[in-house]
């Protein structure tokens, strides 16, 4: 979460957003036997080249020097193979960027 958490509000600093906000909702999806946390900022869009490479390993839209590209990767490595969970991205409708977790509940 920190590095969605501070790519975030990185992005949303850049872009000059006057009242930076991050909204957390959870939600128990039955069907699935999953926990989903979704977290928004109110930030610029996330363009679809980037999305589509955002969980890659030493990706980075950041000049030299100011991210390795590793944070979102570990992250989502972390999420699907330590926990058997699930990570996603969501933007482009003018409403920010939405990073969607799932992760497995036993019962």
């Amino acid at each position: 979460m920190f590095n969605i958490i501070k790519n975030g509000a990185q992005a949303m600093h850049k872009a000059g957003v006057e009242k930076p906000r991050f909204t957390f909702r959870t939600v128990y999806e039955s069907r699935r036997g999953m926990v989903r946390l979704d977290m928004q900022n109110n930030g610029p869009d996330m363009p679809a080249d980037v999305r589509k490479r955002v969980f890659e390993p030493f990706f980075t839209t950041k000049s030299v020097g100011e991210g390795t590209g590793l944070g979102l990767s570990v992250s989502y490595f972390i999420i699907r193979e330590n926990h058997g969970g699930e990570m996603e991205v969501e933007s482009g409708r003018g409403d920010g960027v939405r990073f969607i977790i799932r992760l497995p509940v036993e019962e």
